[in-house]
């Protein structure tokens, strides 16, 4: 299997709704990973690649609702379509509401279930794509010295090269020194583009007054 091919992942209880549902995964061009419990699921181990899962609400053990409960909180990453033979209005609401992307009564059409794949394979796609660019910051980060930390979090907050001397007691050479790799080792192109990336890793400090 390509590192780059989505996963979707079915669980559900049913042997018969397992294997009519992985040929349409793979003629969708997802590799389809099916389990008969949320316990088999979650032991799987975690794939860093885009991937939904395909629920049942009712399963033995820990059922489908409870399990979304698991997934919400370990596998951001991993968007849910839930399926049910006999769903109602509270069920519904519950699961739309703990940020299901679709929940389908069965006996549902190819095309409601594959678009609705696609959609959660979208959201993964874009979150996985989130978590990478924000490791990418933090590794960036993790690389300046202390004193390069203190020179960021004073030149993004507006001052000048002079001013952030005189905050630390340092020369102006010395803060343009620091600067200057504080600017390369993150990466920036510009001021701007320091203070964004400032702002995604929440290093900005609230403004006095």
């Amino acid at each position: 299997m390509s590192p780059a091919t989505a996963i979707v992942f079915v669980v559900d209880d049913d042997i018969s709704v397992r294997e009519s549902l992985e040929p349409l995964i793979r003629c969708g061009g997802w590799q389809p990973e099916s389990f008969a419990s949320a316990q088999e699921f979650l032991d799987c181990p975690r794939a860093p690649v885009p991937s939904c899962l395909v629920l049942d609400v009712s399963l033995p053990g820990l059922n489908g609702l409870d399990l979304q409960n698991r997934v919400a909180a370990e596998r951001t990453d991993m968007p849910i379509i839930f399926i049910t033979g006999h769903g109602d209005i509270p069920m519904t609401v519950q699961a739309m509401k703990a940020g299901a992307v679709e929940f389908l009564t069965k006996p549902f059409s190819d095309d409601a279930l594959l678009s609705a794949i696609r959609q959660a394979l979208e959201r993964s796609r874009l979150v996985l794509d989130h978590e990478t660019e924000m490791q990418a910051l933090r590794d960036c980060y993790a690389s300046l010295t202390p004193r390069e930390r203190q020179v960021m979090a004073l030149v993004v907050t507006g001052l000048l090269n002079k001013q952030v001397a005189g905050e630390l007691g340092i020369s102006e050479i010395t803060v343009k020194a620091h600067r200057g790799m504080v600017m390369k080792k993150m990466k920036a192109d510009s001021l701007p583009d320091l203070v964004r990336m400032s702002a995604k890793l929440d290093l900005v400090p609230t403004p006095k007054g």
